[in-house]
């Protein structure tokens, strides 16, 4: 495990890993070093499958109980209010985990949430969060073909919509011109902040709304 806690940390994530690479990725890397320097801890960790150079990913069960135990692992490090969350696969299974472990965080942050596989639309993946009741955050690129911004934004609001405990609860996050793997169109790009940081400033205000309201 790898736990990244700046001193100034107002929260912490327990951040899990897609299907393609592990912990120690780049991409993994920024996006633990762009949460840290907007105040926010994270702890990595990686699944089984990595852990024995398989490339085919765990089973659900599996891969919650991965995050179960890094969960309970976090609850034993610090004191920080705790978040869930992760890259594609492990932000997927890291809403599977809290409805099957009865985990309690703060909420949940999505970095490029796998709605569907490319090519293949759809929003079956997501079914299970409407059984979910806590704030969730969606970080997704405007190019991402994994969550077409057609499908995912209106599940977002339909999510949004349960009730007035959920109208800002559940919100999406477009990430100017990034994929799936936050790679982006420096050309095109309109921001001119980096686009972790434009994540970790999302999800900072994502969390500090919701530390507000304790």
């Amino acid at each position: 495990m790898i736990w990244q806690c700046p001193d100034d940390a107002v929260a912490a994530l327990v951040l899990a890993h897609g299907a393609g690479a592990g912990m120690r990725h780049r991409h993994m890397q920024a996006l633990a070093d762009a949460f840290g320097r907007a105040g926010i801890a994270t702890l990595r960790f990686d699944f089984p499958f990595i852990e024995a150079g398989k490339k085919r990913v765990d089973s659900q069960a599996v891969a919650t109980a991965s995050i179960a135990a890094a969960f309970a692992s976090t609850v034993a490090r610090t004191t920080l209010p705790l978040w869930l969350g992760g890259h594609s696969f492990g932000g997927r299974m890291a809403s599977h985990a809290v409805l099957e472990h009865a985990l309690a965080p703060r909420g949940l942050v999505f970095c490029s949430f796998p709605l569907h596989a490319p090519g293949k639309p759809g929003i079956e993946r997501a079914r299970h969060l409407t059984q979910i009741r806590l704030p969730m955050l969606f970080l997704s690129g405007t190019r991402d073909t994994f969550a077409e911004r057609a499908l995912l934004e209106p599940l977002v609001a339909a999510l949004a919509a349960r009730g007035s405990d959920f109208s800002r609860d559940t919100v999406v996050h477009f990430l100017d011109t990034a994929d799936h793997g936050f790679r982006v169109l420096k050309r095109q790009r309109q921001r001119n902040e980096d686009v972790y940081t434009e994540a970790a400033r999302a999800a900072r205000a994502f969390v500090d709304l919701h530390s507000s309201c304790e």
